[in-house]
């Protein structure tokens, strides 16, 4: 773990031009490309859909070169993080805990895999649990971290709509992704659109509103397509036997099917995601996952 106080070398470049900016745990590595950031967040108890848009989002622009931020909550913010991962690319994860508590436990597999591609932050003292009071400040520093906050599913009273507040307070840029008209997940999102945020329906138009420097630093996608390798294996192949493509089940059930401990099982489910075998929907639920043909 590195501590790292404002103007420490290292620093988050977009978080040091933000007045009371916190000093930072560090688990994982910040590198001076993660300046080209956009946060995703949104609803905890997020529909499929939103799931979905948040990790084809969060791959899409992840395999250009742009590094994700949120906050490792339950399920939009750990789809950001999955998609990022699977992409290849690079992702932060801003706790509302200290920097050795994860939150939600389910979530400790995912954190170190982001450790490993990226790094978790932490504004608080090492052992704090995740209070009701730590989060506006965590979403404060999400939002500073990053370039532009997009809103994927969030209630009219969300905590992703203080995320996107701070960022339009600090003049960063307030995205939003549409849903149906008569989803109460969709009903914050919604108004922020109708109060100026940009509508999103894909990547392209998220980087379209980013400044000219760093539109060019993005770079030509990133592909894991290749020579397959071989399958998985082990603890793995176990979980993807178990698993279908169009029966969602939980993963008590998927534990108590592939007979492994929930530690182990929760790992391979991991592995299998960032393989792109599993999806995780939303109640912690899971199916195999049907290949998709690639996008430009």
């Amino acid at each position: 773990m590195n501590r790292l106080e404002p103007g420490d070398p290292g620093y988050p470049a977009l978080l040091a031009a933000v007045p009371a900016r916190p000093a930072l745990d560090v688990r994982g590595t910040l590198t001076a490309d993660d300046a080209l950031a956009v946060a995703i967040v949104g609803a905890r108890r997020a529909t499929p859909y939103g799931v979905a848009v948040a990790e084809r989002l969060a791959a899409d622009l992840a395999a250009r070169g742009v590094t994700i931020v949120s906050g490792l909550a339950r399920g939009i913010d750990t789809a950001a993080h999955r998609g990022a991962l699977a992409a290849g690319g690079r992702t932060l994860a801003v706790l509302g805990s200290g920097i050795d508590v994860v939150y939600p436990s389910e979530n400790r597999a995912l954190a170190r895999a982001i450790e490993r591609q990226g790094a978790l932050l932490s504004q608080f003292a090492a052992g704090a649990p995740g209070l009701p009071g730590h989060f506006p400040a965590r979403n404060r520093t999400i939002a500073g971290l990053a370039l532009g906050v997009v809103v994927v599913e969030a209630a009219e009273r969300s905590g992703a709509l203080i995320t996107a507040g701070f960022a339009g307070d600090l003049g960063r840029e307030v995205f939003a992704v549409p849903g149906r008209i008569t989803s109460a997940a969709s009903a914050g999102a919604h108004r922020l659109i109708q109060d100026g945020a940009k509508l999103v329906t894909c990547w392209q138009d998220v980087v379209q509103e980013l400044p000219e420097q760093w539109r060019r630093a993005l770079r030509a996608a990133t592909t894991t397509d290749g020579p397959a390798g071989p399958g998985p294996r082990g603890d793995e192949a176990r979980m993807l036997d178990v698993l279908a493509p169009d029966e969602p089940q939980h993963i008590e059930r998927l534990i108590a099917r592939g007979g492994l401990d929930a530690g182990r099982a929760a790992a391979a489910l991991v592995a299998l995601e960032l393989a792109g075998l599993a999806r995780q929907l939303a109640g912690q639920r899971w199916v195999r996952s049907v290949p998709q043909a690639g996008r430009g």
